[in-house]
């Protein structure tokens, strides 16, 4: 392990790394501002850039902008009531009351400090947990590695929020079937092809990505009636308040800080769970542990309100670093990206990565704590600099979106039928974010698809085709057990809503 950390040290400390870091958390929380444009489409549109670098630094790269894109996320948020991504829209409940009050500076740098103490007390953290599951995991075969691929999508699909467990499930296995189209690996024979040659390979998980989430996302900037920028100007140009805090301020807010990292953390850890329902689940947690006006104050401006789910959004953007690199699992939409790019750079996540990579396993985990580092130097002398980008107008930010996506896709494969299907995924990718389907599901259906089917079929030979090999190993049929358990958790939730319902009504 010490000899990890210290290649990991090695790596992460080059002055190249240390640049990419930097450039990384800059680009991150540009785009993490921008309302709309959230990690997944700053990691998309990042993909094409990390083509020139080694697997190592293009990891850095990516990590700086994935918790980059989480901390912009609360300036929009704070400022003008606009999160710039899902996990941090419930810094908006006491987040933006603070701003109104003309304590907006304030709000920024408890958005920032609890960020970075979330970040580092998560990376400290990581740096034990993920070497543990390593080792465990060391002695699975591919019967325990198809349960592991289940239990993340069933988790995604289970940890979705109300309303939105079966549109997973549906997103999920769509994401499965596309992963089928190009040649089958066993056969040899092409599936889905339609007798195009050029989906012989099957379908670029790069253009998937850009269709979905930067493409798309830019498009439906245009179909939204509502324009953020003037409201962004007037922010920018507002009073921004004291940075400063106070002692008493900040003893209120250090306990809610420590308990929402270690939530946020293990929330993070469960793949498919994210920085969201950590966010909430942080801010929930101080609410009910509050008393009397202290609870009253939620919602219309509390500290403590502010900083749980600032700082739990951050422990568990890190915190899905350990089913990623440690069982290949991604513990987000965000990781799923990322999980595919590390693909293409011909590294498979898992177990083996601790031992057959330590470099890039260990640089990963010690530039997370020196991207929050940058992140606290960047953000506090810049916040009212920042503020002020949030004013680009979208005709500037569409076509520079659009423009880069194409270009990126192109450069990869040259290959003009790519931008055809490219604009097609879009359009289909508009479509279904106007139903109210999630794209995240789809992503992480598509990226386990392959590691999914080849597990599955290895551990058919073992058995014979028989379907005993789900609990004829104690570990397979523990994570399988898991699985079932979340699969429940859905309905155990409607349960609870019904009893609740039928009290109310017997009262």
């Amino acid at each position: 392990m010490w000899e990890g950390i210290e290649s990991g040290l090695a790596t992460a400390f080059t002055a190249s790394n240390l640049a990419v870091v930097v450039i990384g958390c800059f680009a991150g929380t540009i785009i993490g501002m921008l309302p709309g444009l959230g990690p997944i489409s700053a990691i998309a549109l990042m993909i094409p850039i990390t083509y020139g670098l080694d697997p190592a630094a293009a990891m850095i790269l990516m990590a700086g902008v994935y918790y980059g894109a989480i901390f912009g996320g609360s300036t929009s948020s704070i400022l003008i009531n606009a999160p710039g991504v899902a996990g941090t829209v419930a810094t908006t409940f006491d987040g933006y009351p603070l701003a109104r009050r003309g304590q907006a500076g304030k709000a920024l740098a408890i958005a920032a400090y609890a960020s970075f103490t979330g970040g580092t007390v998560a990376a400290l953290l990581l740096i034990f947990a993920a070497p543990a599951l390593a080792s465990v995991s060391l002695s699975f075969q591919s019967a325990d590695y198809f349960a592991l691929m289940f239990l993340g999508l069933i988790a995604v699909c289970a940890f979705a929020g109300k309303g939105y467990v079966l549109k997973s499930l549906l997103m999920t296995v769509f994401g499965l079937m596309l992963a089928t189209v190009g040649t089958d690996p066993t056969a040899g024979v092409p599936r889905f092809t339609f007798g195009q040659i050029d989906l012989i390979d099957g379908i670029s998980f790069l253009l998937l990505a850009m269709a979905c989430f930067a493409i798309s996302e830019a498009l439906m900037t245009i179909l939204k009636d509502e324009d953020s920028a003037q409201m962004a100007a007037s922010a920018a140009k507002g009073t921004m308040g004291s940075l400063l805090l106070k002692k008493r301020e900040v003893k209120e807010i250090a306990p809610a800080v420590g308990r929402s990292s270690v939530l946020g953390f293990f929330v993070g850890v469960l793949p498919g769970a994210g920085g969201t329902i950590a966010s909430f689940l942080a801010w929930g947690m101080e609410k009910g542990l509050a008393r009397g006006r202290d609870r009253e104050a939620f919602g219309k401006g509390s500290l403590r309100g502010l900083a749980a789910p600032e700082t739990a959004n951050n422990a568990a953007s890190t915190g899905s670093f350990v089913p990623l690199l440690t069982l290949g699992i991604p513990g987000s939409g965000t990781t799923a990206v990322m999980l595919g790019a590390l693909l293409s750079f011909g590294i498979q996540p898992g177990p083996r990565l601790y031992i057959e990579e330590p470099a890039v396993f260990w640089s990963v985990i010690i530039s997370m704590y020196v991207g929050n580092i940058v992140l606290l130097i960047l953000n506090l002398p810049l916040i009212p600099y920042i503020a002020r980008l949030l004013a680009v107008r979208k005709e500037i930010l569409v076509p520079m979106i659009l423009f880069f996506s194409l270009i990126g896709v192109y450069l990869v494969s040259f290959n003009v039928f790519d931008l055809w299907l490219m604009v097609l995924v879009g359009v289909v990718a508009i479509g279904l974010r106007l139903l109210d389907l999630p794209l995240a599901p789809m992503i992480l259906g598509f990226i386990l698809g392959d590691i999914l089917e080849d597990n599955l079929r290895r551990a058919l030979i073992i058995s014979n085709g028989s379907p005993d090999f789900l609990w004829a190993r104690p570990s397979t049929l523990f994570i399988m057990a898991i699985a079932a358990l979340i699969a429940l958790v859905p309905l155990l939730g409607r349960w609870r809503t019904g009893r609740t319902v039928q009290a109310g009504e017997g009262g």
